[in-house]
């Protein structure tokens, strides 16, 4: 596996690659990996000929409070694991490389951003300003460094991944999008690299989220039809006592818009957000309306 650190070395090897006729994709992260992010690249590998695995904690979907000075890292371990894998490339760049003129004295940048309108509107995004700015302007950056064919994303971050199949299908990227199901723990709760932040008691609590969203898929398959009582299904699966609740929305798939009344054969996503202590975790669920 090669370590790549530039992106006028990134891009050169994905050429060469492109020159031998193979496809390539691209699986974004942020590095500290675990088995959810190993789902993704599994994926990957059975998708294309070349796979690269960028590793970058991108400083601009972080907000001021949030924890990017402390994001777990381990660029080592992180190779080792793409290395058994037998991943072909691993794109790490500093932060420098990917925001050129973030230190400039005269005019600091980044000046140019790519943002998606409204997707963000609700959910993460109403509570989290600036991040899917942030988010799909690196992720429109790793595709230009990487020239991936396929791009996968894992759908335990929803919103994004909608995001991302918007800004792609909007600016006529001929890149595929592919998601992958959450991966969660034996006891449901979803992999993440946050949930090493959380003490004994925490951890335990935390499986109200999974709780949350099957409850919301439960009402939902049973033939609820009112996404307020949807909501209610789930607030009750989250009075865990060191649970803080941020949000349990239901919207509509594809607009990511508030539903009330859910039409059958409307898909929707039912989401939560929950701090324990300081560490936000999210879960969500795809989940169809059943046709009469």
């Amino acid at each position: 596996m090669e370590l790549i650190r530039t992106v006028d070395a990134m891009q050169a090897h994905a050429d060469a690659a492109r020159a031998e006729e193979k496809t390539l994709a691209l699986v974004p992260t942020l590095g500290a990996l675990h088995e959810g992010h190993l789902a993704l690249v599994r994926t990957a590998l059975e998708e294309a000929d070349h796979v690269t695995v960028s590793v970058f904690v991108n400083p601009t979907q972080f907000g001021p409070e949030e924890d990017y000075d402390d994001y777990p890292r381990d660029l080592e371990g992180d190779r080792d694991t793409l290395e058994a894998l037998d991943v072909d490339a691993m794109f790490a760049p500093s932060v420098e490389e990917m925001y050129p003129y973030v230190n400039d004295a005269a005019l600091p940048g980044p000046l140019a951003w790519v943002s998606v309108e409204h997707l963000d509107e609700h959910l993460c995004g109403a509570y989290r300003e600036g991040h899917f700015r942030g988010v799909t302007t690196v992720v429109t950056k790793l595709l230009h460094a990487c020239k991936p064919d396929v791009a996968v994303f894992g759908e335990k971050d929803a919103q994004q991944y909608v995001i991302i199949q918007r800004l792609v299908e909007d600016l006529l990227f001929d890149i595929d999008i592919i998601g992958v199901p959450t991966v969660r723990e034996p006891d449901g709760l979803a992999r993440s690299s946050r949930n090493a932040y959380l003490d004994p008691d925490e951890r335990e609590q935390a499986t109200v989220l999974y709780d949350a969203v099957t409850a919301a898929e439960d009402a939902i398959r049973g033939g609820e039809q009112e996404a307020q009582a949807v909501v209610r299904a789930m607030e009750n699966k989250l009075a865990a006592p060191d649970a803080d609740v941020q949000y349990a929305e239901v919207v509509d798939a594809n607009t990511l818009q508030p539903a009330d009344h859910l039409a059958p054969g409307q898909e929707v996503l039912a989401a939560v957000a929950v701090f324990f202590g300081d560490t936000r975790l999210i879960d969500n669920t795809f989940v169809e309306v059943p046709r009469a």
